[in-house]
């Protein structure tokens, strides 16, 4: 087969303990789903639904690493999430059965030109320019799902220069992994390879050129990036 031009990579993750690498087929994000970011958004989690928005592939950065400031922006924030990868999907799958397409867990970080999503919100348009520009979701190793390798009481945190900005527990997300893999199975035909960020703690805010991000899930890789 010939084409017009050379096919962009696959993008792929590391994965701990093995030399093979997944391929990431989608990016999925989940909005406001810790109860206190959700109140410092000015949103109410007694009444919120999952809220879906998607990233490119492009966006990824593998094991951090440095990270240019990016353009268009003046008020650049980190929200670190739990990264769920899968190893086969579907349509309509239960809470039950999402577990059995899960295959491993990941530490990441969503990097968000809140400016521009102020201004996206107002104007009542897309998220894109805000949250789907390269080098967006810089993203750990990929840790293998096993039996209780996460739980409730896991804790996941970010600091910036060794000062602590996020920290809370993964029992405090409002929708568990498998109620989003049920919501978002409704939504769109799920495939091997997409993952899916889970949505971030309360306490984003304002990163700058030079500062190092360090960000922690109890049980998972960590994950350390610069701004330049």
């Amino acid at each position: 087969m010939r084409y017009t031009f050379d096919p962009a990579p696959v993008v792929t993750l590391p994965v701990v303990g093995s030399e093979l690498l997944f391929p990431v087929r989608r990016i999925f994000c989940v909005g406001r789903n810790y109860a206190e970011h959700t109140k410092e958004m000015g949103g109410d989690p007694e009444v919120e639904t999952p809220m879906f928005f998607m990233k490119p592939t492009e966006a990824l950065v593998p094991k951090g690493g440095p990270i240019p400031y990016p353009n268009a922006t003046t008020d650049l924030h980190h929200e670190v999430e739990l990264v769920v990868t899968l190893k086969s999907g579907g349509s309509n799958i239960s809470p039950e059965q999402a577990g059995t397409h899960i295959f491993g867990y990941a530490t990441g970080v969503d990097l968000t030109r809140r400016d521009l999503q102020k201004i996206c919100k107002d104007k009542r348009h897309p998220w894109d320019v805000a949250k789907g520009f390269d080098n967006s979701a810089p993203c750990s190793a990929i840790t293998p799902q096993t039996k209780n390798l996460l739980t409730g009481s896991s804790s996941i945190s970010l600091s910036v220069d060794k000062e602590v900005r996020q920290q809370a527990t993964l029992g405090d997300m409002i929708w568990s992994v498998e109620h989003i893999i049920y919501h978002l199975s409704r939504l769109f035909d799920l495939r091997a390879g997409d993952i899916i960020m889970t949505g971030t703690p309360a306490g984003v805010g304002a990163i700058k050129s030079g500062d190092e991000i360090t960000c922690s899930i109890e049980g998972l890789s960590d994950l350390s990036f610069q701004l330049t």
